[in-house]
């Protein structure tokens, strides 16, 4: 090989040797911004909540309760008082065997020539009232039986049950009126009211107007009346602002209370403790979980997918590399090489004594 094309040879290796560093160079700055970007999705997992399963113990307490007589009375409210003694609220539950309660709907028939409600052949007449139109006690197969005194008295006693049914189904609206009707049990004999809320039943209000139920042309109710009658229901109602004092075991646990302590009306009752969990608000607890877990699994396997494919680049970076080294060191030894050429071609050229 000649000086020229030794020299030439050389300085085409020197430049195919600096591009080779060159795009080395970018390889590792591409690796760099991968290993950043790698390192920012880590700490997103690194920053990110786990989802907690709810505890039955966050959604589980102890009420207190105490028994006076067929009164069952369950404490809501506890505050102790600078005086030792505690102001608290009790709802009490009993069983009022003489409670108005739904029954089954009923159809009723409205006869347009006489104005009048029925339920088969018995017509229906205003609670506490026999002066309904189109209604004869005579005709009634219950009333009929009674004696005058007991006409009266069933009187006041059907006024007692429409104050219930008015407290109870019309927002405790006295001014509500009702029909009633009454149907023989054939097994013990007794005679059942039933009771069907006057604007519900009427087609026409008190000022004429269309109000309540659509009827037939054959003169049925087009859906089903609601209807009532006596049986038995739990009944709760609300105390509150009560002194009281409360006795403790060693560990804590109320034992006993008395009611308006230090008076004459002073009573004690011994307390039974029951845990009671909140099942609904527990479920609605553990949905929510299961919700944001789904969340959370979504994000990290979202983020585990982008660094899968940051980690794959970066294994197809780290291989160009290697073949760049592999390129670099053969560049270097043919460098080596030509440039023994030059030497010996600059010795055997210049060299004038042996």
């Amino acid at each position: 090989m000649g000086m020229a094309a030794s020299q030439a040879r050389f300085l085409g290796l020197t430049a195919r040797k600096t591009n080779t560093e060159y795009e080395g160079q970018q390889v590792n700055q591409q690796r760099t911004t991968l290993s950043n970007q790698s390192a920012n999705y880590y700490n997103q997992l690194l920053g990110m909540t786990v989802p907690t399963p709810p505890s039955t113990t966050d959604y589980t307490k102890t009420v207190y309760s105490f028994n006076d007589g067929a009164l069952t009375n369950s404490i809501t409210s506890l505050i102790a008082q600078a005086d030792g003694n505690y102001l608290i609220s009790y709802n009490r539950t009993y069983t009022d065997d003489y409670a108005p309660v739904s029954t089954t709907p009923t159809v009723i028939f409205y006869d347009e020539d006489n104005g009048t409600y029925s339920i088969g052949s018995d017509i229906l007449r205003v609670a506490g009232d026999t002066n309904t139109q189109g209604y004869d006690v005579d005709n009634d197969p219950y009333l009929s039986t009674l004696t005058q005194e007991q006409r009266d008295a069933l009187m006041e006693e059907e006024k007692l049950y429409i104050e219930k049914l008015n407290n109870k189904y019309n927002n405790g609206d006295q001014t509500g009126k009702w029909y009633v009707r009454y149907q023989k049990n054939t097994s013990t004999g007794q005679w059942t009211p039933y009771f069907y809320k006057k604007s519900k039943v009427d087609i026409y209000d008190e000022t004429n107007n269309p109000s309540g139920s659509i009827y037939s042309d054959k003169g049925s109710s087009q859906s089903s009346i609601p209807a009532y009658t006596i049986g038995t229901d739990k009944v709760t109602e609300e105390i509150k602002g009560v002194t009281a004092k409360m006795e403790q075991d060693t560990t804590g646990r109320y034992i006993a209370i008395t009611l308006n302590p230090g008076t004459e009306d002073a009573v004690t009752y011994t307390l039974d403790a029951t845990t009671i969990t909140d099942q609904d608000k527990y479920d609605d607890a553990m949905n929510q979980y299961e919700y944001d877990k789904a969340l959370y699994d979504q994000a990290v396997q979202e983020i585990n997918a982008k660094i899968e494919i940051i980690q794959a680049e970066d294994k197809n970076l780290e291989l160009r590399l290697k073949q760049l080294d592999t390129e670099q060191n053969a560049i270097q030894t043919e460098m080596d090489a030509v440039t023994k050429v030059i030497e010996k071609n600059t010795e055997s050229t210049f060299k004038t004594f042996g």
